[in-house]
């Protein structure tokens, strides 16, 4: 009788072991992706205090472009050089909205397209965490939403861009 008793914890054991583990890797999953979607967001986001102006893009060399920064903001200074990743910009010769970095001559750029590009990390982390909910926690409906949201949000990045 002890044999048949000790089955049923045994399955519950490994069950809530399963399910605390994975619950534990979409988290993970999730938390990394807002925080390496933070670190640009947060420049594009809140702008308040902080140097706004329009870079001209003159150079593009393998991931990043170059151009010069008018200011828009009050105690902005112009430079005449400027750095923002090339995935972010297009073309030579364009002109940007963007948010100089604190202590640095890196740009970030902002906007809808800047904001939405702030945030692919995340969506890419939705898009691993619904894998993880459907298979590890068997949370069909949860993981079509964070899918979902997550291909939603990379491909308004995209569109955007």
């Amino acid at each position: 009788m002890s044999a048949l008793t000790s089955r049923p914890s045994a399955g519950s054991a490994l069950r809530f072991g399963r399910l605390a583990t994975m619950g534990t890797v979409a988290a993970l999953l999730l938390i990394a992706g807002v925080w390496a979607s933070w670190g640009t967001a947060q420049h594009v986001m809140l702008t308040k205090g902080r140097e706004r102006g329009t870079m001209t893009v003159t150079r593009c060399a393998d991931d990043r472009c170059t151009g010069s920064y008018a200011p828009v903001s009050e105690g902005s200074t112009p430079r005449d050089r400027v750095t923002i990743s090339s995935t972010v910009v297009a073309k030579k010769g364009e002109t940007y909205a963007v948010v100089v970095k604190p202590g640095s001559d890196e740009v970030v750029r902002t906007g809808p397209g800047g904001l939405l590009y702030a945030w692919v990390p995340l969506g890419g982390a939705l898009l691993l965490a619904s894998l993880v909910v459907a298979g590890g926690l068997r949370l069909s409906r949860l993981a079509w939403a964070l899918g979902g949201a997550g291909l939603t949000l990379l491909t308004a990045a995209f569109v955007a861009l």
